[in-house]
């Protein structure tokens, strides 16, 4: 299906599931991407390919643009009034930061999960009816169940939740909540799923969890996670990007390759340094 990002909200639910076709095998590609806060520069030139139904971790010392990068890859760097980006960052051979392009329909094909689980204040099942809702859905009541049933399946929360649809999804524990933020931007059908240190304030087991999680859908989702956890980075990813600063503090990618590649055999010192706990 042939789908444009430019504009207008979709008129239907299901329009909201671009195929990859567009772009081949990459999801997203970062072309000299570089953004400021105010005047001071935050990331500079940053070149990056992200292969689609992949997972992508973004590792580096704190402070170096990992999250600001992140975030540029669905706009929300917008709602912060100082941000300024140059370059480009192409979703379908579109770039994302044309003047014709609604950074609202851009965040219904690349969805976020962040770093502290954010459910909304209502029930479980409101938390997953009310974000589709807001994004065009039109179907009926029925429709709307197996939304809601097929996203928390997905989510591997189903079987935890399925009595208690009718609860806050405040009552459920850390690690609940996540995979319930996670169901909640799957539910919408996004292309891509950014996730900002999603396990930083989870314990061992529900961040095991979040991580068979990924694996699952990176079957049928790109995901581009952003940790500080090297295992975690080995662990579930099939490709890592390591960031770090500039004698500037401005972050840059220092080196990009598949995640077997990067921890066993880096071709920069300092990304050895780094994964070795030389430095960071």
């Amino acid at each position: 299906m042939n789908l444009s990002i430019k504009i207008s909200a979709p008129t239907s639910f299901s329009q909201l599931n671009p195929t990859t076709e567009q772009n081949g095998q990459y999801a997203i590609e970062a072309r000299n991407l570089s953004i400021f806060y105010g005047s001071f520069r935050a990331v500079k030139d940053v070149n990056m390919l992200v292969e689609a139904q992949k997972i992508t971790a973004m590792i580096g010392p704190s402070g170096c643009g990992k999250s600001t990068v992140l975030r540029a890859f669905n706009r929300m760097n917008d709602l912060i009034p100082s941000a300024k980006t140059e370059g480009e960052v192409l979703f379908h051979g579109q770039n994302i930061y044309g003047a014709d392009i609604d950074p609202v329909e851009v965040r219904r094909h690349v969805g976020m999960v962040f770093q502290k689980p954010n459910p909304f204040p209502k029930s479980i099942y409101e938390n997953i009816a009310w974000g589709v809702r807001i994004n065009g859905f039109r179907g009926s009541r029925s429709e709307l169940d197996a939304l809601v049933e097929e996203s928390l399946v997905r989510a591997a929360l189903w079987d935890e939740v399925k009595d208690k649809l009718d609860q806050s999804g405040l009552s459920l524990s850390g690690g609940q909540q996540q995979r319930l933020c996670i169901a909640r931007a799957i539910a919408v059908k996004p292309d891509i799923i950014l996730m900002d240190e999603p396990c930083s304030a989870l314990d061992p087991i529900a961040t095991l969890k979040i991580e068979e999680l990924m694996r699952e859908l990176s079957k049928d989702y790109t995901i581009i996670i952003v940790t500080h956890n090297m295992q975690q980075a080995a662990r579930v990813s099939d490709y890592t990007a390591f960031f770090t600063l500039d004698e500037n503090r401005a972050g840059f990618l220092m080196e990009f390759g598949s995640t077997t590649q990067i921890f066993t055999n880096p071709k920069e010192r300092v990304t050895e340094d780094y994964i070795t706990g030389r430095f960071g």
